[in-house]
């Protein structure tokens, strides 16, 4: 008789391919985070431009002047940073995630759409930059859903319809 797997077992393990099979393509990202940054940020602003005006300071920025844009470049750099922590910590991310979806909610005002956009962006360029595959993609996909959904609980716990 085998050993019987329960569900959430089974999903955990789901998980945990999905995260390493998106870290094993973050080395072409993580090697240049200013470059990927600016480029996924550009990708974010020129598909979604409502998304812009969510960073005060790149909204005076021209959509043809965004990809040269050292602020916007090196900003990406800070998320691809952060997502790159996540990503390490494969779902043991409460105490990196937290302090993030706080000021998201309380100093930003970022609805949880806007980070399935952003995680779209994130799928192209790494499609394009890093060789991620259309499976890659959906676990990236499936990553960035647990993630969202962790975000959601702590907008929830501060009030915040994101």
């Amino acid at each position: 008789m085998g050993t019987r797997v329960d569900e959430q077992d089974f999903l955990l393990l789901l998980i945990m391919a999905d995260f390493d099979m998106v870290l094993k393509h973050w080395g072409p990202i993580e090697a240049d985070y200013n470059k990927s940054g600016g480029l996924v940020l550009t990708r974010l602003f020129t598909d979604h431009p409502e998304t812009q005006k969510l960073f005060p300071k790149f909204t005076g920025i021209a959509r043809g002047d965004l990809a040269g844009n050292a602020a916007v470049a090196a900003h990406g750099a800070t998320v691809l940073q952060k997502l790159g922590e996540l990503l390490k910590a494969k779902g043991n991310h409460a105490t990196i995630l937290k302090p993030l979806a706080t000021t998201h909610a309380n100093k930003h005002k970022i609805g949880l759409n806007n980070f399935k956009l952003i995680t779209e962006s994130i799928c192209k360029v790494m499609s394009e930059k890093a060789g991620l595959d259309a499976a890659g993609q959906e676990a990236l996909r499936r990553v960035m859903g647990v993630v969202i959904a962790d975000i959601d609980v702590t907008y929830k716990e501060l009030g915040f319809a994101g």
